[in-house]
């Protein structure tokens, strides 16, 4: 499973838009989460979450408040999740996260991403039954029982522990996300986190060559360039 995520970070990080695209990603996603579950970061578990992967990825605190002070406003837009599942390059398993204003116009952007790379957009639960939905959390150490000990007894349902060049790390389904990381402050205290994310793991891996590894990249970098994606997952492993 670590394999698996680590391919996924370095695709990103090879075909990534600037910082722009990070800034407006994470902007939007905290407007969403502080207005649907309340302002405050301390009440409110997903959004402090949230910010604290914003920060992480060195979102400046300016934009981070600004897309709180929006949602304290309560207007503005009204954005909503959608997920579209296909089959990419080579038949790789394809899943594309969005935050949407207007329902069709995302559709068709990302259908025609699909189109004009002979890519295949699925149904509903097309692709979504070969991922995982889950956290991720690493900390520096190399002590794994001690830390699927403090999962344990905080009764977390932890799927795996890995110990990979002194970092370690977990993951746990995607519910158990605001648990998990809280065992693991009450245990190891104030620990900055090397990895802190909520994310769609495939269970398999499709890999990818030659012409079919280019047309993917083109794929990717479609999709990327679309304001509303926020995330993009798949089992391609180069």
């Amino acid at each position: 499973m670590g394999r698996a995520y680590q391919n996924r970070k370095e695709s990103m990080a090879k075909t990534s838009d600037a910082k722009a695209k990070v800034y407006s990603k994470y902007g939007r996603e905290i407007y969403v989460c502080a207005k649907a579950g309340g302002l405050d970061p301390e009440g409110n578990l997903a959004l402090r979450g949230l910010i604290d992967r914003a920060k992480k990825d060195q979102v400046p605190s300016h934009v981070i408040a600004k897309a709180i002070d929006k949602a304290k406003g309560g207007g503005g837009e009204d954005f909503s999740p959608a997920m579209y599942e296909g089959y990419g390059p080579g038949g790789c398993m394809v899943m594309v996260e969005c935050l949407t204003d207007n329902n069709n116009r995302t559709f068709g952007d990302v259908r025609v991403a699909f189109t004009k790379t002979n890519c295949k957009i699925g149904t509903q639960g097309s692709t979504s039954h070969m991922f995982d939905h889950a956290c991720i959390l690493a900390i520096k150490g190399d002590d794994e029982d001690a830390v699927l000990e403090a999962l344990l007894m905080a009764d977390v349902d932890v799927t795996d522990v890995e110990s990979e060049d002194g970092i370690i790390t977990m993951f746990a389904p995607h519910t158990e996300y605001n648990k998990a990381k809280q065992a693991i402050k009450e245990a190891f205290g104030d620990i900055e986190f090397e990895v802190d994310a909520i994310q769609y793991l495939p269970t398999t891996s499709t890999a990818l060559s030659g012409d079919n590894l280019e047309l993917f990249h083109k794929f990717y970098d479609m999709l990327n360039d679309l304001d509303d994606v926020q995330n993009i997952y798949h089992d391609a492993e180069f």
